[in-house]
């Protein structure tokens, strides 16, 4: 079996753009991957674009040697770009592996260790710009079965937060801790805004209301900051999607800087590299919690990891989409009871849609988070998607 040829699909979904990736052989089997990397596709596709090079004519099922020779070929090693596409092509890479033997690509892992995948929701809360807000919206996604559920309530600050804005903040986590009850997990993010004093201030005035973590409060490029402020923290800390391939996690893992990791697929290497920093997590008693806002694609192959990873615990899954997600692939999620069921279907059990896709080209879309506008996350049409 060779390769012949691979494509990339930009499709806009109004927060960034998906970008996926479609790898074709010679027997007609095809596969699927994700490297959406927001706001910086045209980069990513790029970057697509050098990798065909190398896989043009090779045979697909060599995945270890050919991410290897890859990685080790890009000369300027990991980062944002470079291991995402990467990431997008290994997965494909990975689909096309399961389709070729006729089962899914977690029993090529060892098999599964779970049947579902618990998730909490980002995106629920769109819109929203008062604590009563936040409070109504949260109510309502309990009611359609959410049980764990995040956001970020601090506004555009960075690096340091005024006291009136923190306490905005922490009404804004007191309304949805009370609308929500005791039985619901909170997840708090941070985006990576704050410096260490700030952090570990947000982290104790946090506690009272039992969140189940709180997800980067120090910006990703110095993990002593974010060891400083697990050290001071009453709460749990996450962290690790601004992270790439095992080299970077070896600092976060050597320094013990977070009690959740936070790999995301389409970044992070891919599924083999997933699976081995679940391990070494594993190893550690660290809970393996995917980042996870992306497409439908990313989202297959991270439930074939949350199938297979013992240490697995949560999955982030986007609340509603744009309505024509549908559209986009055969995604069939079946949820109950805050968990998403895995399916059997042979690779990652999803097929792309190229018309669709080509329906619905990019646009550009900048960043939200220090511009006042960071619940501005959903269209006026959205539909729910499992």
């Amino acid at each position: 079996m060779k390769i012949t040829d691979i494509k990339t699909f930009v499709v806009d979904c109004f927060r960034t753009n998906w970008v996926f990736v479609k790898v074709y052989t010679d027997e007609g089997l095809t596969g699927v991957g994700e490297g959406t990397l927001e706001y910086k596709e045209k980069a990513l596709v790029g970057a697509i674009e050098h990798i065909k090079d190398y896989l043009l004519g090779k045979d697909p099922r060599q995945i270890e040697k050919h991410y290897h020779d890859i990685y080790r070929d890009a000369y300027w090693r990991g980062g944002a770009v470079l291991t995402s596409a990467l990431s997008a092509v290994e997965m494909a890479l990975w689909d096309i592996l399961g389709k070729s033997l006729g089962v899914p690509v977690y029993q090529l892992l060892g098999g599964k260790v779970n049947d579902a995948c618990r998730i909490y929701v980002n995106g629920w809360f769109a819109g929203a710009k008062e604590p009563e807000e936040f409070a109504e919206k949260a109510a309502l996604a309990v009611a359609r079965g959410v049980t764990a559920m995040k956001w970020d309530p601090f506004g555009k600050n960075y690096l340091q937060i005024s006291n009136a804005d923190l306490d905005k903040a922490l009404r804004c986590v007191a309304a949805v801790r009370e609308a929500v009850g005791e039985g619901v997990d909170l997840l708090i993010e941070a985006h990576g805004r704050f410096d260490v004093p700030t952090g570990i201030k947000i982290a104790n005035e946090l506690a009272p209301f039992k969140p189940m973590l709180l997800e980067e409060p120090t910006p990703p490029n110095n993990l002593e900051a974010l060891e400083a402020v697990r050290a001071k923290s009453p709460v749990a800390i996450a962290a690790g999607e601004r992270l790439y391939t095992r080299y970077d996690y070896n600092e976060l893992f050597r320094r013990r800087a977070a009690d959740y990791i936070q790999p995301d697929v389409s970044h992070a290497g891919g599924i083999m590299e997933l699976k081995k920093l679940a391990a070494i997590a594993e190893a550690n008693y660290i809970p393996f919690a995917p980042h996870n806002p992306s497409g439908p694609i990313a989202n297959a192959a991270t439930l074939q990891l949350a199938a297979c990873c013992p240490n697995f615990c949560i999955l982030e899954i986007m609340y509603s989409d744009v309505d024509y997600r549908g559209s986009i692939t055969n995604e069939a999620l079946l949820y109950e009871n805050g968990y998403i069921k895995i399916g059997d279907k042979p690779g990652l059990g999803i097929e792309l849609n190229e018309e669709a896709c080509l329906r619905h080209p990019y646009v550009e879309h900048t960043l939200r988070h220090y511009t006042g506008a960071l619940t501005d996350i959903r269209p006026p049409k959205t539909a729910f998607y499992f």
